[in-house]
C-alpha cells in the first residue's frame, strides 16, 4: 500500500467516524431530551444512556449531552454520577481537574 493509499483510507475512515458520532447524537438528543424534561428518576434507563454517551463524548454535541445528563443524575444519585465523571476523565481526558464534567 502506497501512502497516498493509507492517506486515503485514514481519511475515510476519519469521515466515517464522523458520522457515526453524528448519528450517535441525534440518536441520543431525543432520549437525553425526554429525561431531562421529564425529570425522570429511572436510574437504570439513565445509567444506560451515559453508558452509550460515554463512547461518544469525543464529539461535543453529545459531550454536552453527557455533561447535561451527569448534572441531572447528581440530584439523584452522587455516587453513581461520581462515578461517571470519573469515567469520562479516564477514557476521554484524564488531566481535567475541575469537578464535574
Amino acid at each position: 500500500m502506497s501512502d497516498d493509499d493509507a492517506m486515503q483510507a485514514i481519511h475515510r475512515l476519519a469521515g466515517s467516524l464522523l458520522h457515526l458520532q453524528q448519528q450517535a447524537a441525534q440518536q441520543y438528543l431525543p432520549v437525553v431530551d425526554n429525561i431531562l424534561r421529564t425529570r425522570s428518576r429511572d436510574t437504570r434507563h439513565i445509567e444506560h444512556t451515559l453508558d452509550g454517551l460515554l463512547d461518544f463524548c469525543g464529539h461535543e454535541p453529545v459531550l454536552r449531552m453527557y455533561k447535561k445528563l451527569c448534572r441531572h443524575y447528581w440530584d439523584i444519585d452522587p455516587n453513581a454520577t461520581a462515578y461517571y465523571v470519573n469515567a469520562y476523565r479516564e477514557y476521554w481526558d484524564s488531566n481535567e481537574q475541575d469537578g464535574q464534567p
